[in-house]
């Protein structure tokens, strides 16, 4: 009935970040109490499979003190829209319920920590 491979089952276990759709959105991200990074991507664009590693690692590094997750742009796209998503990866920064910081393309970790370290102070 299912057919689960055995590195799919690995690479789930070993995802940190959250998965966003429209469902959990109001919840999980804009009635959140800690600042919020949300990776707007998609699986067949190159730049996001860059990224989508580092993310992993950022929700890793700051459990407890932000919500770090992907929106999937072909899944959700109520969601992309709803905030202007033309390019991909876009990562967005929330606080508060509010757009707080934005980061379009691939970039290096320290850059996107330094949006989140920006919404801890």
């Amino acid at each position: 009935m299912f057919n689960l491979t055995v590195e799919y089952l690995l690479l789930t276990l070993n995802e940190m970040a959250k998965i966003f759709t429209e469902a959990n959105w109001e919840n999980d991200v804009l009635n959140s109490d800690r600042p919020v990074l949300v990776d707007f991507w998609a699986e067949w664009c190159g730049p996001c499979r860059m990224v989508g590693p580092v993310v992993e690692e950022i929700a890793n590094d700051y459990e407890g003190k932000a919500v770090v997750g992907k929106l999937n742009v072909d899944e959700e796209p109520s969601v992309s829209m709803k905030y202007g998503i033309r390019s991909i990866p876009t990562l967005l920064v929330f606080k508060g319920g509010e757009v707080v910081d934005k980061i379009i393309g691939a970039v290096p970790k320290s850059s996107i920590t330094e949006k989140i370290d920006n919404q801890l102070a």
